[in-house]
């Protein structure tokens, strides 16, 4: 289904009518009639309508999606809606996961850098890179909102690492891959992680078979978000941008998203350690997650997705 409510505004703007699209336009009652449906039209028809209208084709209409969560967060993205889903999503989103790895601002700081684009430091010193990793946070849960349907990649999934590091100290680094792969090892809670040399073929191989499921459920995103973290391919950033990774998959599989909390940190780490032996408490916090962002869809009464 699509809305056609761009196309009006237009025809409104010049002094039109759909019913002027058939004088003007030789446009027959059958595809206007389509258009207070809802239904798809011509390409080359929207073609003449952009004509007559001076803009481009993509501008006259909006695809409807049967995923409420995913087009609330298009169409309020789209509109700049203040305190909407999407409002709520990039604050509450943006808070935990920084905070989880380390940031010092607190969520009234990352709901003022998101709505004024100011802070109001008040005692401790706020390091520079914390402020610009949330406004690039914020650019990082824009991209999983616009490529939510496209199927995920190496290439989506790097971009979110550019998004997020662009701008920081470690950019300046020369050992430091924005938007790359790491060149050095790293070390994760004392254990080791994938070599640099095999993080391309272990990270093929992981989207590979993710990619090979007919339909996704929220436990193989949850499987996918802890093997990515044990693969830990990037030299920093490894944890938002798994995080963003499970966001976008969840969008695009109609699977409510999941905000792991800040306070519930200790049991994310834990099931992410002991993924391996004991899935059931990764999942359990992931699950917490969605009732985290189940409470928003109520404080705003909004549909939820299927699962």
């Amino acid at each position: 289904m699509y809305s056609y409510k761009p196309l009006e505004a237009g025809l409104r703007s010049k002094g039109l009518g759909k019913s002027d699209l058939s004088s003007k336009l030789g446009i027959s009652s059958r595809t206007i009639a389509k258009i207070a449906k809802g239904e798809k039209i011509a390409d080359r028809v929207l073609a003449k309508i952009a004509d007559l209208l001076g803009c481009r084709t993509e501008d006259l209409f909006v695809e409807l999606l049967d995923n409420h969560v995913l087009q609330i967060l298009r169409d309020e993205k789209n509109a700049k809606t203040k305190g909407g889903l999407y409002h709520e999503t990039q604050v509450r989103m943006t808070y935990n996961s920084n905070h989880i790895e380390g940031s010092k601002l607190s969520e009234d700081d990352t709901r003022l850098i998101f709505e004024t684009r100011t802070i109001l430091p008040l005692g401790e010193a706020i390091p520079v890179d914390d402020v610009i990793e949330t406004s690039n946070h914020f650019r990082c849960i824009d991209y999983a909102i616009d490529v939510a349907l496209e199927p995920l990649s190496e290439e989506i999934i790097k971009h979110f690492h550019l998004l997020l590091k662009q701008g920081t100290k470690d950019s300046m680094l020369d050992c430091f891959a924005v938007g790359d792969y790491k060149k050095r090892a790293n070390v994760v809670g004392g254990r080791e992680t994938c070599k640099p040399q095999d993080v391309p073929a272990v990270m093929k191989k992981l989207l590979a078979d993710y990619s090979s499921k007919e339909s996704v459920t929220m436990e193989d995103i949850v499987a996918f978000h802890a093997e990515f973290e044990f693969v830990h391919p990037f030299q920093d950033g490894n944890g938002r941008v798994g995080r963003l990774i499970a966001f976008k998959e969840c969008l695009r599989w109609n699977i409510i998203p999941f905000i792991i909390e800040d306070s519930k940190k200790a049991f994310y780490y834990r099931g992410l350690a002991n993924w391996r032996q004991e899935r059931g408490w990764l999942i359990d916090t992931c699950l917490d997650g969605q009732d985290s962002f189940r409470a928003i869809l109520r404080m705003l009464d909004l549909p939820e997705a299927k699962q």
